[in-house]
């Protein structure tokens, strides 16, 4: 397991956990206040299926930016690397369905992180089973809430859900 991500270098670990967050929290967190000063979207919310067009756009383009400075480090263990690609390819199925139906993004992040967790248990063998549970159980608590508040039908949080589950599982396992 000479590629595990914990035999890097501290340094090392630092900057991929620096690029990871700018590019997948900060960088498309920090539009919102601006896409709503331009009137591209209401609110937060996006309750609308075309608010959600250009702020998923930016979001796939940021990640996509960090995956190219992922890649050239060339520390940087396969897994993340598939895991970014994972995730854009994820964003951009997203982005193509919502041109005509609406998707629940949260159920697709939080299946996305299930199916990360499946897949690194599998590829290094790791008893994972405990965070496996817990993520199942925060996955049908967020799904509930997004019914309960009447933002997703059933339909497009079990979509959602299976779309990042699948996606990320595959992209990190191979």
């Amino acid at each position: 397991m000479g590629g595990h991500f914990t035999y890097l270098p501290i340094d090392h670990q630092r900057v991929v956990y620096l690029i990871v967050f700018l590019s997948t929290c900060v960088l498309p967190l920090t539009l919102m206040p601006l896409f709503m000063l331009l009137g591209v979207i209401k609110t937060v919310y996006m309750k609308e299926r075309r608010e959600r067009i250009i702020p998923t756009v930016f979001t796939g383009f940021f990640y996509l930016l960090g995956f190219f400075l992922l890649n050239r480090i060339p520390v940087v263990p396969s897994f993340i690397k598939g895991f970014m690609l994972a995730t854009i390819i994820a964003i951009s199925i997203a982005l193509a369905i919502t041109f005509f139906w609406k998707i629940s993004m949260h159920m697709i992040g939080i299946g996305g992180l299930t199916g990360a967790i499946l897949a690194l248990s599998l590829r290094f063998g790791i008893d994972a089973w405990m965070i496996f549970t817990v993520v199942l159980l925060i996955s049908g608590l967020l799904g509930s809430s997004r019914l309960f508040l009447n933002a997703h039908t059933p339909a497009q949080v079990h979509t959602g859900y299976l779309l990042g589950t699948v996606v990320v599982f595959f992209g990190v396992l191979l």
